[in-house]
């Protein structure tokens, strides 16, 4: 178990080195004022080619966006989970380790977001009610590609009936198939944006499940 997580810490940092690169590349690379009001956008061509492609539909990210308390409910029922064994076993050293390692995972989770949000990269296509919103990484793609994994992780560890097992690993693979697609298309990201957050949500992820598996008993 050790020797996995491991490999899988070490796949993380990789993963976030690629964020970070990729991170200075869309400030670096094409840059052009496309954007909302002339504000400059990295790999521009390759954006406006694909915006154009997909065109904007807000229905899409009217559905994508309130599919959102999904995985923002999943986190609460894990927090539920911790405090539940905190008040039953009155010290937070007694809660499942792999537990409280998620709620810190969840933690930086949101603090890669507040970061981006404080310091735009760059702005969504379109305005959204009147209003220049922050566009990197994808807030929505972040949340569900960072959360869902820890579902079907979760119930591999905890769930005794294999159905049980399957039917998380169904769902959590197709409600972020849908979502990460469904923001792809509804125009309201750059295609930049839903990369950078593949890559920034992979990488906190295996950070995660290697940091689990450090703390196993072989």
């Amino acid at each position: 178990m050790r020797n996995k997580g491991k490999k899988l810490t070490i796949f993380g940092v990789v993963m976030l080195a690629i964020f970070a690169m990729w991170t200075y590349l869309i400030q670096t690379v094409d840059v052009q004022p496309v954007g909302q009001k002339g504000t400059d956008i990295g790999f521009a061509d390759i954006n406006v080619r694909f915006h154009d492609i997909t065109g904007v539909h807000m229905s899409i990210y009217t559905i994508t966006d309130w599919l959102g308390l999904v995985p923002i409910a999943v986190c609460m029922g894990f927090g539920l989970l911790g405090l539940t064994q905190l008040v039953k076993r009155k010290s937070l050293l007694k809660v499942d380790v792999d537990i409280v390692l998620l709620g810190v995972y969840y933690i930086l989770v949101i603090f890669g977001y507040l970061i981006f949000e404080m310091i735009p990269i760059n702005y969504r296509p379109i305005p959204i009610n009147g209003y220049m919103e922050a566009s990197y990484p994808s807030s929505t793609t972040l949340l569900v590609l960072s959360v869902m994994p820890t579902l079907s992780f979760q119930a591999h560890r905890r769930a005794s009936a294999g159905v049980l097992k399957l039917l998380a690993d169904i769902f959590a693979l197709f409600f972020s198939l849908f979502m990460v697609i469904g923001r792809t298309v509804s125009g309201v990201h750059w295609l930049t944006d839903i990369i950078g957050s593949v890559t920034l949500s992979g990488g906190l992820y295996l950070l995660y499940h290697g940091a689990v598996l450090l703390n196993e008993k072989d």
